[in-house]
C-alpha cells in the first residue's frame, strides 16, 4: 500500500466545490489524500477554511492570508484579524501572500504593504509562509532575504520559474511546492529537469485545486475542474521525472508536508 498523501494547497473554499464537498472530500480519501492544507487568500476565504476545518479537524488544516490580488484590501485592523484568525489550532501557515506584478489588480506599493505586514506576521506567530510570486521575483526575494533571520520556514507555493529562481528560493531554505504544471508539456517541460535540483526534505506537492487540472490526465474531467483526488497522479509523475520509486517519493513528501506544517503524523 502507498503512503497517505497531502494537499499542501487547495482552494476548497472556492465556490466550484460548494454543491459536491462531501463528494470531492470521500474521492481525496479514495485516493489516498488523507489531508488537505486549505488556503487563505482574503480574510473571507480564511474565515472559511477555518469553519471547514472545524468540521473535520485532524483531516482539514488552513492557511491565513491575503493574496496579493486583494492587498487594496488590506486595512489598519487587517492585521490583528489575521492574527486572530492564525491562533486557531488548525492554522498551519501565513499566506497566500506575496507579490503579483503580472495582473497587478492591486498597485504594487499596495502589494508590498501587505506582504510586509505578513511577513511581520509570520516572523511573530513563528507560522511557516505560504508564498504567491509571479513576474516579481527579484523584488519579493530581497524582501524574503531582509527577515530570512525571523521566520521560520516559508514555501514557494505553485513554483514555475526558472533554474536561476529555484536556486534563490533554496539558497534562503526554502521549500518548493510543485502542482499539475509538472504535467503540462507545453509550459510545463522546463520544469521537468529541475525536479533534480530540489533537494529531497525540500519538495512538497499540491493541487491547487480548482486550477491548474494536470494536462495529461485521462480521462479528462468535462468540467475541466481540478481536486484533491488528483494528487498521487502529480506524484506519479514526479516519479517518472526523477526516477524515484513512487512509495519512496511519497513517504518523503509526507514526513516534508507533516515536518513544514508542525501536522501530528
Amino acid at each position: 500500500m502507498l503512503p497517505p498523501m497531502i494537499d499542501i494547497g487547495v482552494n476548497l473554499t472556492d465556490k466550484s466545490f460548494e454543491r459536491d464537498l462531501d463528494a470531492v472530500l470521500g474521492r481525496a480519501t479514495e485516493a489516498g489524500v488523507t489531508r488537505l492544507v486549505l488556503t487563505g487568500t482574503s480574510l473571507a476565504s480564511s474565515e472559511a477554511a477555518q469553519t471547514l476545518c472545524r468540521e473535520s479537524p485532524g483531516r482539514l488544516y488552513h492557511t491565513v492570508g491575503i493574496h496579493p490580488h486583494h492587498a487594496s484590501d488590506y486595512s489598519n485592523g487587517t492585521g490583528s484579524q489575521l492574527l486572530a484568525l492564525a491562533k486557531d489550532p488548525a492554522c498551519v501557515a501565513i499566506g497566500e501572500t506575496g507579490l503579483d506584478f503580472f495582473r497587478n489588480f492591486s498597485t504594487p506599493e499596495q502589494q508590498i504593504r501587505a506582504f510586509e505586514r505578513q511577513l511581520e506576521l509570520a516572523c511573530d506567530t513563528r507560522l511557516p509562509l505560504f508564498l504567491h510570486e509571479r513576474d516579481a521575483h527579484e523584488r519579493q526575494i530581497a524582501m524574503l532575504r531582509d527577515c530570512r533571520d525571523h521566520f521560520s520556514r516559508a514555501v514557494a507555493h505553485c513554483f514555475t520559474g526558472t533554474r536561476e529562481e529555484l536556486y534563490a528560493y533554496l539558497d534562503l531554505d526554502l521549500h518548493i511546492g510543485i502542482t499539475g504544471w509538472i504535467c503540462d508539456e507545453r509550459r510545463g517541460a522546463h520544469l521537468q529537469p529541475l525536479l533534480r535540483d530540489i533537494p529531497p526534505d525540500r519538495l512538497m506537492l499540491e493541487t491547487d485545486a480548482p486550477y491548474l487540472l494536470p494536462r495529461d490526465i485521462r480521462p479528462r474531467p468535462k468540467s475541466g475542474r481540478n481536486e484533491p483526488c488528483h494528487l498521487p497522479h502529480i506524484a506519479r509523475r514526479v516519479a517518472q521525472e526523477t526516477g524515484e520509486d513512487e512509495a519512496r517519493l511519497r513517504q518523503r513528501l509526507l514526513s516534508n508536508s507533516l515536518e513544514f506544517f508542525a501536522i501530528q503524523p
